[in-house]
């Protein structure tokens, strides 16, 4: 279908949607999927369980932190390609492609380096100490040797997004993942007579392992299905400013997003290991939960910056009404899924009684949440295809400093532990969400 007919139609189609939005919740859980076998598997060791489960929650939190603060440049990258996708100018980022690929590259390199020197400094600041310190200095310098491997393939998939397509990093993550999940178990519990037994270090290798698979598949399809080139040229590209500005905005805005995570373990942390063991089994449900009802969000990225390059904003409006409608419907199916398991599903991670306990105390709120977190996360994508990445800095920003942090700390003095880090996340999620959507209504309603 041409771009010409795509933009005669008075809204975007259902089908059209879809086409992105399926593959890239496929694409999307792949990622939470790995760190929730990573956990069912270690916290199912004989051996220290509860404090493997402990170190693999914080590393996983710490790994999500940087990764997600320096991996900005993909969404930047894949904003400005369906905005000159849209007005049909993508000879103008043919250049910037490469540079942005180099730029990451050589990020990801200083960042490992630094990281891992560091590990028991930046680990004691999680409270983590003794067995649990350990572990989490030995599985994080494996796992972190993939940083340049997730944000060369990330930019990739970047590019892929901004060109309205997310079924090819959907293929990458999947085979990923089935890659990651099948190295665990030949890892970490071994083979009697063939592969001994690495316990935390094997699932960390089998992680890198999938990163490469994952990688030299992006690179593939990036060479066979784009129109871009890794020829890097000296010349630096126009667009190189723009999109740096935008990148270190969402820099900002992730690191804000991630002092609130950071804040949560560190507090679990301090709680007790038990603590702990609960909230990396909630953490990663949670994050399971955002990366599914992010394909949408990432429906809203792709279309809405194609759209905002055409200027065609009445099908931006609906846009934005119909995939919330889609993912407010997909997280509560998720949620009901979950209650109607509710029981069962603090099992598949961990059999310690103290830590179910606290789990299942716990896990209502993060499930009641679901449909605040849809319209934010929905509508944080779209303000990322519009490259409003200054009004999402800012949004964060209030939503942590004014909106986390002080609920966090009142109601942990009160002394509901894991119940104040997610009363501390509900609010936060409804100032993210309310925020968004006022702005969105402000700027665009009127355009249509």
């Amino acid at each position: 279908m041409s771009s010409k007919k795509h933009l005669t139609q008075p809204k975007v189609s259902f089908k059209e949607i879809n086409k992105i939005a399926i593959p890239a919740i496929i694409a999307g859980i792949a990622e939470p999927l790995i760190s929730l076998s990573d956990i069912a598997i270690i916290g199912n060791v004989e051996e220290n369980a509860v404090e493997a489960l402990a170190a693999t929650g914080i590393v996983g939190s710490f790994l999500s932190a940087i990764i997600w603060i320096v991996a900005q440049t993909k969404t930047a990258i894949s904003a400005l390609v369906s905005q000159h996708l849209g007005s049909n100018r993508l000879h103008a980022v043919k250049t910037l492609i490469p540079q942005t690929i180099v730029f990451n590259l050589l990020l990801s390199i200083v960042i490992y380096f630094t990281t891992a020197f560091f590990a028991e400094i930046i680990f004691s600041a999680y409270n983590a100490e003794g067995l649990i310190l350990d572990y989490t200095k030995s599985y994080y310098r494996i796992r972190a040797l993939g940083y340049p491997l997730t944000l060369v393939t990330f930019a990739i998939f970047g590019v892929f997004r901004g060109l309205q397509n997310t079924l090819w990093a959907m293929k990458c993550s999947l085979v990923g993942g089935a890659v990651n999940i099948g190295l665990d178990f030949l890892l970490v519990y071994g083979i009697e007579g063939f592969i001994p037994p690495m316990h935390l270090e094997g699932a960390a290798i089998a992680s890198v392992i999938a990163q490469a698979v994952m990688l030299a598949m992006a690179l593939y399809y990036f060479f066979i299905k784009t129109p871009f080139h890794l020829k890097l040229s000296f010349k630096i590209n126009p667009n190189l400013k723009p999109l740096i500005f935008m990148a270190a905005n969402l820099f900002l805005r992730t690191l804000a997003l991630n002092i609130a995570i950071y804040l949560a373990n560190a507090y679990a942390t301090d709680y007790g290991k038990n603590y702990i063991a609960a909230q990396s089994i909630l953490m990663n449900i949670w994050l399971f939960f955002s990366f599914f009802i992010d394909g949408y969000a990432n429906a809203g990225n792709a279309i809405g910056g194609r759209l905002l390059g055409a200027k065609s904003y009445t099908k931006l409006w609906m846009l934005s009404k119909d995939i919330s409608k889609y993912a407010i419907i997909i997280a509560l199916l998720l949620a009901g899924i979950c209650f109607a398991l509710y029981d069962e599903i603090g099992l598949i991670f961990n059999k310690d009684a103290q830590v179910l306990a606290l789990f299942t105390s716990v896990f209502w709120i993060v499930l009641v949440m679901q449909p605040i977190n849809a319209i934010a996360f929905m509508f944080d994508g779209i303000f990322k295809g519009l490259g409003e990445a200054k009004y999402l800095r800012n949004v964060l920003l209030i939503a942590t400093f004014i909106g986390f942090w002080p609920t966090l700390l009142l109601f942990d003095w009160l002394g509901f532990k894991l119940y104040a880090i997610w009363i501390a996340f509900f609010v936060w999620m409804l100032i993210r969400s309310s925020a968004l959507v006022f702005q969105f209504r402000s700027k665009y309603l009127n355009r249509t």
